[in-house]
C-alpha cells in the first residue's frame, strides 16, 4: 500500500443529541486521536529485563475547529450540559475508525485577532475496543 497524506479525509462525523450523525469535517481544522493500551509489569525476580502484559484498550480524541453555529456548534453545544455518548466516525484514505465517545469538554475561544475557534475533547465510552477497518 502506498503512503498517504491526511488530505483525503472523507468522513469526520459526530452525532447530535437526537442521534443524527452530522458531518463536521468542514469545521474541523485539525485533530489528534489515540488508541493506547494499558500495560502491567509482570517482571519476576529471575528476569533481567521488564516483562509486560497488554491490558485494556482505550480511545481519546481532541477536535479543533472554526466556530459554525449551524454545523459543529449545533452538534457539540450540548457537551457541557449533558453526558451524552456520541458516535464519532472517521474515514481517511479508506481507513475507518468508528467509536462511541463521551465528550467531556467543549471550549470556544475568541482570539485577540477575532478568530472564533473551538476545541472538544472526548474518551471512549462503551468498552468496545477501537478497531480500524
Amino acid at each position: 500500500m502506498a503512503k498517504a497524506s491526511g488530505i483525503a479525509w472523507t468522513t469526520m462525523s459526530v452525532d447530535d443529541v437526537t442521534g443524527s450523525l452530522t458531518d463536521i469535517r468542514n469545521d474541523v481544522t485539525n485533530l489528534q486521536f489515540g488508541t493506547p493500551r494499558a500495560v502491567t509489569d509482570v517482571t519476576g525476580l529471575d528476569s533481567s529485563a521488564i516483562e509486560r502484559l497488554l491490558l485494556l484498550a482505550d480511545f481519546s480524541i481532541t477536535l479543533n475547529g472554526q466556530f459554525n453555529p449551524a454545523g459543529s456548534h449545533k452538534v457539540l453545544r450540548q457537551v457541557t450540559s449533558s453526558a451524552v455518548i456520541r458516535t464519532t466516525s472517521m474515514v481517511v484514505n479508506a481507513a475507518t475508525l468508528p467509536n462511541e465517545v463521551l465528550y467531556t469538554d467543549y471550549t470556544v475561544v475568541r482570539a485577540a485577532g477575532g478568530d472564533l475557534n473551538w476545541s472538544a475533547a472526548g474518551s471512549l465510552a462503551d468498552g468496545t475496543v477501537p478497531t480500524w477497518s
